[in-house]
């Protein structure tokens, strides 16, 4: 069996967005303007967003620092990790550029930006794309060369050309206590289902073979346009999974949380319409400690849940992620997250310690769990998850699988998915042998033969 190129490995960061992938050559005197896009998927599109209207405006992009004339970084703000990770991609980008523009969720902080670097240019919030193209006319003028410059039928992507994420609404109407990400980009207000059918079919028209919905919570998609019917196309998540899928191209659902109307998008999936696949944050098991999130604590219903969405569609995939550490966790209640684990036999998991975040409510709650347990519960967590992995993908050795193929390397061999498997966050199937005439993005039937802990191994059916 081949080493794998790219395993899942089990401290993957599940609030991670795949690497921005930059390529576009300036024409000589063009204005150039360098990304780092850090975060999320939701991040990313804002990303995707800002570059589509400089480089509509006559602004080239770099993949590089030198040979940018200014460079924007969208920050996270969704730990204080990940926050101290987009102070160190400021600085970074401060000593290898020196003309910093800064947007993202950890905008929103502005002095807390300015305080760690006083010298970067501009700062702007969330999704606030007006201001960002403002603060890169002020740095960088723009020159545009109406012969030259026209705006790329698709818009600029920062994801390979055979998948996309579709962002479907923004904010969040939740309060969970751990979380600040509502704070710094509002409440849910969700876009006009024709829109969201209208960027869909031109990124269909464009190649795109996958859309990856999402938004902070897809589940409610809609319920602030009170599901009003716009054009055709009705402001409601089963009615957008339907729409969607009538375009002939993968559909992957993420962020959904399990409301009961979840159940009606179980039909579509074992129809083939959209995916098996449901990306959802259950984030503890235990009733108390969800009680303590502020999150819906109905863990056993949830188990009743799982077993009559596979009754409808038995090769549903289920991802998620979880929490250990959360203050007051006892290891009773982490037990019963272990055990609660073992009987949803969820197909793929994240798993995060525990951290204080600046502004969050759950900073002030009583018993924080020492370092040291976190880690311990976190290893046998992922101990845990990773043996169940194995065993589903030992389960599927000799099936007939459908895969997509994300990249081919210079040996043959072609890194896969299947329909159980996002992007660069849950594991891969690779072919070995016979793959040289496939190309990114062609979807092709193969017998898996081997399994690993996160990873599958295949051949091309003849």
């Amino acid at each position: 069996m081949s080493d794998p190129r790219s395993p899942n490995p089990p401290d993957l960061r599940p609030d991670l967005a795949p690497r921005a992938r930059i390529a576009d050559p300036a024409r000589p005197g063009q204005p150039t303007i360098g990304m780092v896009s850090l975060g999320c998927p939701k991040a990313l599109v804002d990303s995707e967003r800002i570059l589509t209207r400089l480089r509509a405006e006559g602004y080239a992009i770099s993949p590089d620092y030198a040979g940018a004339d200014a460079v924007i970084v969208n920050t996270c703000g969704f730990l204080d990790s990940a926050k101290a990770e987009s102070l160190d991609a400021i600085g970074e980008a401060l000593k290898e550029n020196g003309r910093v523009i800064v947007t993202g969720c950890l905008g929103a902080e502005p002095g807390y930006i300015t305080g760690a670097h006083p010298t970067v240019m501009a700062v702007t919030g969330p999704h606030q794309y007006e201001q960002v193209l403002d603060a890169v006319h002020a740095a960088v003028p723009p020159a545009p060369d109406p012969f030259v410059d026209l705006l790329p039928a698709s818009g600029v992507s920062l994801t390979p050309r055979h998948y996309s994420y579709l962002k479907i609404s923004e904010g969040c109407n939740h309060h969970c206590r751990f979380c600040i990400i509502p704070d710094m980009r509002g409440r849910l207000a969700s876009r006009p289902a024709h829109a969201v059918i209208r960027e869909a079919s031109k990124l269909a028209e464009a190649g795109v073979r996958e859309l990856l919905v999402i938004s902070q919570d897809t589940s409610a998609y809609g319920v602030d346009l009170k599901h009003a019917t716009e054009k055709g196309h009705r402001a409601h998540i089963t009615d957008l999974a339907r729409d969607l899928g009538a375009l002939g191209i993968w559909v992957r659902l993420h962020y959904v949380y399990p409301y009961p109307h979840v159940r009606e998008l179980i039909p579509l999936m074992a129809e083939g319409l959209i995916l098996p696949y449901l990306d959802i944050p259950f984030q503890h098991a235990h009733p108390d400690t969800l009680k303590r999130m502020a999150r819906p604590a109905a863990a056993a219903r949830t188990l009743d849940e799982i077993a009559a969405w596979r009754a409808v569609c038995p090769d549903l995939a289920l991802r998620s992620t979880f929490i250990v550490g959360y203050p007051g966790e006892t290891e009773a209640e982490f037990q019963t997250l272990l055990d609660w684990l073992d009987e949803a036999q969820l197909d793929r998991v994240g798993c995060f310690q525990y951290e204080n975040v600046s502004g969050a409510a759950a900073n002030a709650l009583p018993d924080h769990v020492p370092a040291e347990i976190k880690q311990e519960r976190w290893e046998r967590f992922m101990e845990k998850a990773q043996a169940i992995s194995e065993a589903k993908l030992a389960a599927k050795v000799g099936r007939r699988l459908e895969v997509i193929v994300d990249e081919l390397d210079a040996d043959g061999i072609a890194t896969c998915r299947t329909k159980a498997d996002a992007p660069e966050i849950d594991g891969c199937l690779f072919i070995d042998e016979g793959a040289e005439g496939l190309a990114p993005g062609d979807i092709v039937t193969v017998e898996v033969e081997e399994a690993g802990e996160y990873d599958l191994w295949g051949r091309l059916e003849s």
